[in-house]
């Protein structure tokens, strides 16, 4: 399975360097001399990192085949993949790529409400966004405290939701009357 970890963006100077938008949480583990990426679309690769600096916020890299800001040029918007399987999995249990979860049933207690449709990595926690049977997308808080069990292997997950997160964003659900803005 592979894992994409960064879009190649504009080049940077004249001797091949490009920005890339990182999409991966340890980019000085990804990006280092030497790394081999699969590429899309895949006339623009492999492609193996010749170096790897920081302009303030931005990551550029330089590639082994890429010699110059034309042939950078090319290869602008490629998506830059590594195999799930060279990663090392001694990292974590409590971790989970979004290939691993999308697709699974979720639950509520032993009813299931829908199928976790994506993963969205938020800076601050990250959110599962669950398609309902209905065909609605509602977003689930992906914390122990409301996702406390995730079941890979038996393609599931248990969700205990605080009342009201399934209906928050239901236009069709009863606003309820508080009397506010009512001129009787």
């Amino acid at each position: 399975m592979q894992l994409q970890v960064a879009r190649i963006g504009k080049p940077h100077g004249i001797r091949g360097e490009v920005t890339v938008q990182v999409l991966t949480d340890a980019p000085a583990e990804r990006f280092v001399a030497g790394t081999e990426f699969v590429v899309e679309p895949a006339s623009a690769g492999p492609l193996t990192i010749r170096s790897a600096r920081w302009n303030k916020d931005i990551l550029l890299l330089g590639f082994e085949e890429i010699a110059d800001r034309n042939a950078a040029e090319v290869i602008r918007g490629a998506k830059l993949f590594i195999e799930t399987e060279d990663l090392d999995n001694d990292d974590d249990d409590e971790g989970w790529y979004e290939h691993e979860l999308v697709g699974l049933e979720a639950r509520v207690g032993s009813q299931v409400v829908g199928k976790v449709a994506a993963l969205n990595t938020m800076p601050v926690q990250d959110l599962l966004m669950i398609k309902s049977e209905d065909g609605k997308e509602i977003l689930v808080p992906f914390v122990d405290e409301i996702v406390p069990e995730v079941n890979v292997e038996e393609g599931y997950i248990l969700i205990t939701p605080p009342a009201g997160l399934f209906e928050i964003n239901d236009d069709s659900a009863e606003q309820p009357n508080d009397g506010a803005g009512d001129d009787a």
